[in-house]
């Protein structure tokens, strides 16, 4: 089961890496103007925009979470039982980062939704978000069996 876990966690950082730095939408503005922005340069954007606590927000649970949610998974598959104190801790870290999982990537779809709906431009997925999506379900299922 520990090489199943390693996997799923091996796939999901993988995927990660590539969530966050490849385009995650195409947003189309009239004719002639296109965007494909990558939740990096998404924070980046916000930082420097002024929109500093938005995109520090961002980072957090687009990037931190979800990077902590890997490494306390792979802590208690490579800790196995010689450390009870840090498998309880690796065990309420990935309690805490694990009920946010889902929220960012419910948050692109809504911007996703928001665009098109609202005549600003039109928005069409791009790999970046399919990465994500990946790294979240192999991570949730590796947590899952983690947990368990």
């Amino acid at each position: 089961m520990r090489t199943v876990i390693a996997l799923l966690i091996a796939v999901s950082a993988f995927s990660l890496a590539l969530g966050i730095t490849q385009p995650l939408m195409r947003l189309e503005h009239l004719v002639f103007f296109s965007r494909t922005p990558s939740l990096v340069e998404m924070v980046g954007q916000l930082w420097s925009g002024g929109d500093r606590l938005l995109g520090a927000i961002v980072a957090l649970f687009s990037i931190m979470f979800p990077a902590g949610k890997l490494l306390a998974a792979q802590a208690l598959v490579a800790g196995g039982d010689h450390n009870p104190q840090m498998r309880q801790r690796m065990h309420r870290l990935l309690a805490i980062v694990s009920k946010w999982s889902m929220m960012d990537v419910l948050i692109v779809a809504i911007v996703i939704v928001a665009a098109k709906t609202s005549g600003f431009a039109d928005a069409f997925t791009q790999p970046g978000l399919w990465f994500y999506v990946i790294s979240v379900a192999a991570a949730a299922v590796a947590t899952h069996i983690v947990k368990d």
